[in-house]
């Protein structure tokens, strides 16, 4: 049986999806801390079960008779974060589960600048610690994240963001679909993956020139200084302790923490990841008119 956690975000829904059209729906279970968010998931036929990181009780009772749990990290932040995996770690282990896999990221290390990258680090630990067998699925960063960050700046026409480094902006969707092949073939690797990332690495001002492209009018780059970057976000409503937080992620791209691209996830789909390209295109494109494109 696999338990998927987080069934209602876009991860865990997609996890589900993939699922379902490979497996026997009996050996999947959708778990959600609030499961009136994937009740629509029982319609299909799945077993729901309660699942919060925050009550190891409801951990017990969701992972009973687990093969296998994909732990989607949980969106919060530092210590807090990295407690509520330790919960689904330690109830995992207690019941036996054959195989524990997490969602990483790419960059994580200790000490790094952005502060999710460090707390993945931290439960890498944990898992290797549990003694349990585990796969520590090192995603790339999620293009999504990138139009979240910088979407309003490339519609305008004026991309300020401070210096930067590149970025293997991925997919969603891709690495949706390659956690659930993980999941699906139990020999796959075990500990910590390869980093799972899109084809290219692309900086803020490729960025740019692929929205100019795309909208058919200049993205004009502009670098500005740390302070003034999070400075500004603050002033449009954004709270400081996560402006910070995503100002680390520019520290840490200059540290090139993100740049580094890997075949994993291509060989894994068997197809070409979807590009940073395809994601803006549907996001900034004035219309469904095709055009060229010289960054597939």
């Amino acid at each position: 049986m696999i338990v998927v956690t987080g069934a209602s975000g876009q991860l865990g829904r997609g996890v589900i999806s993939a699922l379902v059209k490979k497996a026997p729906l009996s050996g999947i279970v959708a778990s959600s801390r609030d499961t009136g968010k994937i009740c629509d998931l029982a319609d299909l036929g799945l077993t729901i079960r309660r699942a919060d990181f925050d009550e190891p009780h409801s951990l017990n009772a969701a992972f009973v008779d687990a093969e296998q749990v994909l732990l989607v990290s949980a969106d919060k932040l530092g210590d807090e974060a990295v407690r509520l995996h330790r919960n689904a770690i330690e109830a995992a282990r207690a019941l036996g589960v054959g195989r524990l896999l997490y969602t990483s990221h790419m960059g994580a290390r200790h000490g790094s600048a952005f502060a999710p990258a460090d707390q993945h680090a931290r439960t890498e630990d944990d898992l290797a610690a549990s003694g349990l067998p585990f796969t520590s699925l090192r995603h790339g960063f999620y293009a999504e994240s990138c139009l979240q960050m910088v979407g309003e700046g490339l519609k305008s026409g004026e991309l300020r963001v401070p210096a930067d480094g590149p970025v293997s902006w991925t997919a969603r969707a891709d690495l949706a679909e390659a956690d659930a092949y993980t999941l699906l073939n139990e020999g796959s690797r075990q500990g910590v993956t390869d980093p799972m990332t899109g084809s290219d690495a692309l900086t803020m001002a490729e960025v740019a020139a692929i929205a100019s492209e795309i909208t058919g009018r200049e993205v004009r780059h502009i670098t500005v200084t740390d302070d003034e970057w999070c400075d500004d976000r603050v002033l449009s409503g954004m709270p400081r302790m996560y402006a910070n937080m995503l100002l680390g992620m520019f520290r840490a791209a200059r540290n090139g923490d993100f740049a580094r691209v890997d075949p994993i996830l291509e060989r894994i789909l068997r197809r070409r990841p979807r590009s940073l390209y395809d994601i803006l295109k549907e996001a900034l494109s004035p219309s469904t008119d095709a055009r060229p494109n010289s960054h597939r």
